[in-house]
Order: structure tokens, then C-alpha cells, then sequence
């Protein structure tokens, strides 16, 4: 895709389900629903709260994404993104499978390796859990594999065996299958291995905003992947979360036009709790206008 401002960029909402209501969110989607410019929402995947109160409330991303799928009518909708290290790929495929069906096919599906231990907050859900942890290499080598067996499994109408490094699979099938054949798949993350993910089998990679010179570099670094696998880097959607500041939305408009002079065209708008009223609203006369 290379560098270069984008026409017509899409934007959307991530709404972390953490210290926040139900009623809330469900408030903010379904306002989201009616408002045009606003062409997707997110959820993010985490089992413990990685931000305020540690021991305050926060939803299951995916199950609460097929009860917003089943309240709204037209936005795309995904995870941003899912921790591939929470639940067997098979599993996930199913998942997401039965969310693509509820959602008639809107589905963007966000997976990732999962944290990385530099982030405390999110390191411990593992712990508290009763998940494994593997070292990055160990989880990058697993996303890849994740979806190989992920797509296979929403395409292919008989049953496989896979035997791979991290993935073992005798008998997999997914049935009934997404409405999508595939849903896109979307690959959250900055590290040249997770990009070597990428560049084989994303649709939408995402990065979180930031040092505008560093995401560049890690745009230019994924189409470089590309060209050497052989695959033309303008096939992945480039794809940016920034955060929303209620009280100085000239700081988010001007972080969001130098995302899409950089060449991002998939814009994700991260909005905090507690939300201002009609902040979907809000978001879209003042940030996107």
C-alpha cells in the first residue's frame, strides 16, 4: 500500500467493555447503528480490566459481541483484538462462525498473539485464568498456525486433520459455516514477526496509534513482507486506533490526518468510559465531521 494520504478513509468506534454498563454500551452501538459515517465497532478481548479499578468490571468479549450483533442492523463489528492464546482456534472458528451468522454477515474478525509480558495488567488475566502463557515466539508461531486452521475450517466442507507445531486437529470441521466465505481476517500488532503473520494472511492489519514515525516505518516494513512472500501489499487494508480526547477533539482530528496522510484508510476511533451523552454522535460531528 505504501505511503500516501487515502481518499474516503472508514471510520469506527472501539468501545472496551471495562468499567462500563451494558445498558451503556448497548446505548453507544445502537447509536453508532443509525450514524453513517460511523461503518464499524469494536469490542477489545481481555478477561480482567487493563485499565482503572484492577478489580472492576469487564464483559467477555465475544459473547457480548454476538449480543451487539443481534441488536444492530448494518455497522461491521469485530474484536480488536482477539488473544489468540484464550481460546483453542477451532473453538474461535466456531465462535466466530455463530456471531458471523447472527450479524448476517458483518463480521471483521481481530485476532492477535496476545499480550506480551510488558504489560502487567494484562499479563495477570492469564494467571487468574488458568491459561498457559508461552514466550512471544512460542504465540506468534501459534497465531500463524491459528489461522491457517481458522480459514480452512470456514471454507472447507469436509473434515481435515491438521498436525502442526502448536495446533493439533483430527476430524475438524465447522458447521454451519459464517455467512462470509471467509469473514476478513484482522491481524492487531507491531513486531516484525507478528507483520511476517500479516503479510501471509491478513485482509485488515491494525496498529494502535502513536509515534506517527514508527507506525509509518511499520507500514512500510509490512509491504516490504509482502513483496518478499509475493503477495501485493495494497491486498491488506491498513488500519489505525486512535484515541478519542472528549475535552480537545482538534488533538484527535489532527492525529487522525496525519494517520490518513500516512496511508491508513481504516480508521478506529477508541472511545473511554464513562461516555458523554450521544457520544457516538459527538464523534462523528467533531472528530470525522
Amino acid at each position: 500500500m505504501g505511503a500516501g494520504a487515502v481518499m474516503n478513509p472508514k471510520f469506527g468506534i472501539l468501545t472496551a467493555p471495562q468499567q462500563v454498563s451494558y445498558v451503556d454500551l448497548l446505548e453507544v452501538w445502537r447509536d453508532a447503528d443509525d450514524i453513517p459515517a460511523l461503518e464499524h465497532a469494536w469490542l477489545f478481548d481481555h478477561l480482567m480490566p487493563i485499565h482503572g479499578d484492577i478489580d472492576g468490571p469487564v464483559f467477555e468479549g465475544w459473547t457480548l459481541l454476538s449480543a451487539l450483533a443481534a441488536l444492530t442492523e448494518r455497522l461491521r463489528l469485530g474484536i480488536m483484538v482477539t488473544s489468540n492464546r484464550f481460546r483453542p482456534p477451532a473453538m474461535l472458528a466456531k465462535i466466530a462462525a455463530t456471531v458471523d451468522i447472527v450479524a448476517n454477515g458483518r463480521l471483521d474478525f481481530g485476532i492477535g498473539a496476545g499480550s506480551r509480558p510488558s504489560h502487567p495488567a494484562a499479563r495477570r488475566e492469564y494467571n487468574a485464568n488458568g491459561l498457559p502463557y508461552h514466550d512471544f515466539a512460542h504465540s506468534v508461531e501459534a497465531l500463524a498456525e491459528a489461522c491457517t486452521v481458522i480459514r480452512r475450517l470456514w471454507k472447507e466442507d469436509v473434515p481435515f486433520d491438521f498436525h502442526g507445531k502448536s495446533v493439533q486437529l483430527s476430524g475438524a470441521l465447522c458447521n454451519p459455516k459464517p455467512v462470509q466465505r471467509p469473514p476478513p481476517i484482522v491481524i492487531g500488532g507491531r513486531s516484525t514477526a507478528t507483520l511476517r503473520v500479516a503479510a501471509e494472511h491478513a485482509d485488515v492489519w491494525n496498529i494502535p496509534g502513536g509515534d506517527i514515525a514508527d507506525v509509518t516505518a511499520r507500514n512500510s516494513l509490512l509491504d516490504q513482507l509482502c513483496v518478499d512472500i509475493g503477495r501485493d501489499p495494497a491486498a491488506i487494508t491498513r488500519s489505525i486506533a486512535l484515541p478519542v480526547f472528549y475535552d480537545r477533539p482538534r488533538v484527535t482530528r489532527a492525529a487522525v490526518a496525519e494517520a490518513v496522510d500516512a496511508g491508513f484508510s481504516h480508521v478506529v476511533l477508541m472511545l473511554t468510559a464513562p461516555y458523554p451523552r450521544r457520544v457516538a454522535h459527538w464523534v462523528a460531528d467533531e472528530v470525522i465531521g
